[in-house]
């Protein structure tokens, strides 16, 4: 099926433009050095290899299954200790759905979605929501373009934002109808440093924009399941308090570039420990209940079902009850063992002597930013299962 051409700026690659984007690949050395360091095996044969295994994949999960689904699976199995999906809230596995998640990584929350559907006996992928500023370079574009990923458009005046949400909503009902392709997309632009994972309202709307019928035909259209993504351990966290203490001291201060590319790349190649992935159920017939209610109120409501469905199916580990019990004095000691505190309190030292920052460390501040990051999952899940 060919993407009609009002989408061809944000939309994935159909399987007839794979092969000229191989060929443009193919003549990127960039590119040629990126998969030499990180797959050395599909250049085992030369160039000519790798053009013979993209050559084959005629379709965009068969170069998931190829080249990414495989590299995802070496990481997990060398920088986790498990990594699971539950899926059992989905009573049809043929529909499509719109997957909203809380977002722990820039680059691994949608590829380790894709490869467990794999695992788990799904026929198919998702597609991606993936924002321009992480596109730093043009084969990045074209190899996240090949893996489903449609772009979310950053830095637009306020006349061309609107007209890219609406472009966006557009082509996600698409996806959903014409395709038949399920969606994830992350709950909030960029991640919650913090780990105080909040839906922002502006996205609900933003799907809603395409589309005809009232809000809760809009939204019964979408399909959604909300996603909860838990990480026994964040690669980032030290990164991502560094980042605090700069934004605290730093007048103005912003990411560039190439940090975000450090954040991928310690996202991607970091200890995680235990990760798990869990579906709530679809959100439809939870919608029935809004029946009458004024559009404001709909919104609210959806943005608060969805945080209380990631936040009541978190997976908490020892970690979480820790760092809970360093900020607050509080006693879940029954929740870990000597040696598990123990242990958590040597790592954050360990990452506290790897952040840098050019006005000298703020130990204590950096210390309470990270303890927050682990706590604030078990906060959540404990206001959302009380409820």
């Amino acid at each position: 099926m060919k993407t009609p051409a009002e989408f061809d700026e944000i939309r994935p690659y159909d399987p007839e433009d794979l092969q000229g984007i191989y060929d443009e690949l193919m003549e990127d050395e960039s590119f040629l050095a990126v998969v030499q360091a990180i797959m050395p095996g599909a250049l085992s044969r030369g160039k000519e290899g790798l053009r013979a295994m993209l050559g084959h994949c005629t379709t965009n999960l068969d170069f998931q299954r190829t080249f990414i689904y495989p590299m995802i699976e070496k990481i997990v199995s060398e920088k986790s200790t498990s990594t699971t999906l539950d899926a059992s809230a989905l009573t049809d596995r043929e529909q499509p759905y719109v997957y909203i998640s809380n977002h722990r990584d820039i680059v691994l929350d949608s590829a380790l979605l894709c490869m467990l559907l794999i695992r788990n006996g799904f026929k198919d992928t998702v597609e991606i929501a993936i924002g321009d500023n992480l596109l730093a370079y043009p084969w990045i574009k074209k190899i996240v373009r090949i893996n489903k990923a449609f772009i979310v458009q950053r830095s637009l005046s306020m006349r061309e934002m609107l007209a890219s949400s609406k472009r966006m909503s557009e082509y996600m009902q698409y996806a959903l109808t014409q395709k038949r392709q399920s969606i994830w997309i992350a709950q909030r632009e960029g991640r919650a440093k913090d780990s105080d994972d909040r839906t922002q309202e502006a996205l609900i709307k933003m799907m809603l924009m395409g589309g005809e019928g009232d809000i809760l035909e809009k939204l019964k259209r979408l399909h959604i399941v909300p996603l909860s993504i838990s990480y026994e351990y964040d690669p980032c966290d030290f990164l991502k308090a560094q980042e605090f203490q700069m934004k605290r001291d730093v007048e103005g201060f912003k990411k560039s570039k190439q940090d975000d590319l450090i954040n991928m790349q310690t996202g991607i190649y970091g200890f995680k420990g235990q990760i798990h992935y869990h579906m709530a159920p679809c959100i439809n017939p939870w919608l029935d209940t809004l029946e009458g209610l004024p559009k404001a109120e709909i919104l609210a409501q959806v943005v608060q079902h969805i945080d209380h469905e990631i936040h009541a199916n978190y997976r908490i580990f020892a970690n979480n009850y820790i760092a809970l019990d360093m900020l607050e004095h509080t006693d879940h000691s029954d929740h870990y063992t000597p040696e598990q505190r123990l242990h958590f309190e040597k790592y954050l030292q360990e990452r506290l002597q790897m952040i840098r920052v050019p006005q000298g460390r703020d130990d204590d501040f950096l210390m309470e930013r990270m303890l927050t990051m682990y706590a604030n999952p078990l906060r959540n899940h404990l206001k959302a299962t009380e409820s």
